[in-house]
């Protein structure tokens, strides 16, 4: 009994909550512009082919974004740490869902093309989250916890496909949705620093 208190309490300290939280985000925001591909593209004036082929170039980018920033966070968490590389991605990606949200307001640039590239940018960023946080938690959970300590993050971290749904059918504006993702990243980087 004592041993099983003991566990629960490992398995729901700060960094694995952290880690888990984390993976939400992410989740949240990866999901994201596939639930509002289609009412932002079209909120950007685009018809109904064009909706479709520019939301495989978005999605393709985004891709291309998390396949080149695994690499870069990868090879950046060996030479800095991984609590850079968790500052780092947090920051990326929020950074981009912020100003994705701001993508109508845009009036320098194609806001389309804008779209496309801070969809790129926000993949790089979400690409070090996961990896920098089944790190951390395999390192502070003993080997015997370290199995249920990375599921109760993935657990977690698919919620935040479901919250996204609900964030945009709730708000209903698909720049609410991304402000909250952003803002999500910025508290989520504040916890972090509660870890350290």
């Amino acid at each position: 009994m004592e041993n099983s208190i003991s566990d629960l309490k490992k398995l729901i300290s700060l960094p694995v909550i952290v880690a888990a939280l984390g993976y939400f985000v992410d989740i949240y925001d990866l999901q994201l512009f596939g639930i509002v591909r289609i009412p932002s593209l079209e909120a950007l004036g685009l018809n109904s082919t064009e909706v479709d082929a520019v939301g495989k170039d978005i999605i393709n980018l985004q891709m291309i974004g998390l396949l080149l920033g695994g690499i870069l966070w990868g090879t950046l968490g060996d030479k800095k740490g991984r609590l850079s590389v968790l500052f780092g991605s947090i920051i990326t990606y929020s950074i981009a869902n912020i100003l994705c949200g701001f993508v109508p307001q845009i009036h320098f640039m194609n806001q389309v093309e804008a779209y496309k590239w801070l969809r790129f940018l926000a993949g790089i960023g979400l690409a070090g989250e996961l990896g920098a946080g089944i790190t951390l938690v395999s390192e502070v959970l003993p080997p015997n916890l370290r199995a249920k300590g990375t599921s109760l993050v993935a657990g977690v971290g698919l919620l935040g496909a479901v919250v996204a749904n609900y964030t945009v059918k709730l708000s209903g504006d698909w720049t609410i949705a991304y402000f909250v993702g952003g803002g999500m990243g910025i508290a989520l980087l504040l916890l972090r620093v509660g870890v350290i």
